[in-house]
């Protein structure tokens, strides 16, 4: 079986006078307007997300409002505050524990995400931009397994990368 994985960095985001915490921070006026390219290319391209794994940061879940109303999403959608910074383990370990989806699409923080992007693909794509993973930066992988727990650290093919800019 093919499972797949969209591992999306949050959208562009700006320390704010009235932000009293990092956690708290919003998208600016660019991340606004990137989810949605986000967004629109993953719905073109067919890979709508079933689960989907959301920091609790306020710009994590500003880039998903901003991204998902082109995908007709009707999945599980959970926050999960383990995600705010989270390391490349507990990514794939968080990711282990889902059940009943195929398409799950994680959104998150660097370096974390990209570290766990790198680790995932058996071989990174040859746009610069990936070992760099700008503001909403997304990859899809495909695994063959059976489940989510059986998905492993270099295992990945990586189907698709994008950045903001190519989609404008």
């Amino acid at each position: 079986m093919t499972l797949r994985l969209i591992l999306t960095r949050h959208a562009s985001s700006d320390w704010d006078e009235d932000c009293p915490t990092d956690h708290d921070r919003t998208l600016n006026a660019a991340g606004r307007k990137d989810a949605p390219l986000i967004g629109s290319w993953l719905a073109r391209q067919g890979y709508a997300p079933e689960h989907v794994l959301c920091s609790s940061a306020q710009r994590t879940r500003e880039t998903w409002a901003g991204l998902s109303p082109t995908l007709g999403f009707a999945g599980k959608f959970e926050i999960d505050p383990r995600l705010y910074q989270a390391n490349p383990a507990f990514i794939l370990q968080r990711l282990q524990q889902v059940e009943q989806a195929q398409v799950v699409m994680i959104i998150a923080h660097n370096p974390g995400i990209a570290r766990a992007a790198i680790s995932f693909a058996a071989a990174p794509p040859a746009d610069r931009q990936f070992q760099r993973y700008p503001p909403a930066a997304t990859t899809v992988l495909e695994f063959q397994a059976e489940t989510w727990s059986g998905v492993k650290w270099g295992t990945g093919h990586i189907a698709a990368f994008t950045v903001p800019r190519a989609q404008q």
